[in-house]
């Protein structure tokens, strides 16, 4: 077996090109008495997302704070890769991130990175296995500005400001886009949670985007009585609302 199939394979994560270039050179200082190959490099968690469904690392060297997605939203992300790497988060802040990541036993560079620090970081990501997803919301409980979807080999990301519905069917959730669906295996309590400002329940296992709420009707049937229904920008189709969820209409109305 060859030194580069041993070698631990590590992608940079950073929007500033000089932070970039000062990992490689870290990188290439602890390749000297450690195994390790640069995969490769991005400068937006977008990016990165692209080019790791592709390229696979066992770490990803991961800036915290980044315009579009932050690295934590990433590190979510990366999380439905078939072999997720593991995640050495790096910030100049170190207000919330050191004491939350060491609590939790995840790790972190503090900006500006120390060559001892670091080579410490990867001897330990040899044995570290994938943060969990719910470690990554306590570090940082704001809601993500995309959702993955996991298809055909590929992660999608689908912007949340698209998003019309989600609803539960079986052990999937439906996202509905106005172009198309997509399924996801997540919680649709913890979807609400975090999405709380974005989404109402309309139905135990449906929640509607409150910006595309266009209007309601009354419906009848025969053997439930009157009820409402909430139609939704770019569908054609209304849904129904529960009957416990009926104090929406006076909400919206």
């Amino acid at each position: 077996m060859s030194t580069i199939e041993l070698a631990l394979r590590v992608f940079i994560v950073d929007d500033e090109p000089p932070a970039r270039n000062r990992l490689r050179e870290l990188l290439g200082d602890c390749s000297e008495q450690l195994p390790l190959v640069v995969v490769g490099e991005a400068g937006n968690g977008q990016e990165a997302l692209e080019k790791l469904m592709d390229t696979p690392a066992d770490v990803v060297l991961l800036d915290i704070r980044m315009p579009q997605m932050d690295g934590i939203e990433l590190a979510k992300h990366l999380q439905k890769l078939p072999y997720p790497p593991v995640i050495i988060f790096t910030t100049a802040y170190d207000s919330y991130a050191i004491n939350a990541f060491e609590l939790r036993a995840t790790d972190y560079l503090l900006k500006p990175i120390r060559l001892g620090r670091l080579f410490d970081a990867l001897t330990r990501a040899r044995a570290a296995v994938p943060v969990q997803v719910e470690v990554l919301r306590d570090l940082l409980p704001e809601p993500r500005r995309h959702i993955a979807v996991h298809e055909r080999g590929k992660i999608h990301l689908i912007p949340i400001e698209q998003v019309l519905f989600l609803r539960a069917e079986s052990k999937y959730i439906t996202v509905r886009t106005t172009d198309r669906e997509y399924l996801i295996e997540e919680s649709l309590t913890a979807l609400e949670k975090e999405f709380a400002a974005r989404f109402v329940r309309i139905h135990r296992n449906c929640l509607v985007a409150k910006d595309a709420i266009e209007g309601f009707e009354r419906v009848s049937d025969e053997g439930e009585g009157s009820g409402w229904t909430v139609r939704l920008k770019g569908l054609s189709a209304s849904l129904p609302i529960s009957r416990r969820q009926q104090q929406i209409v006076r909400e919206f109305s």
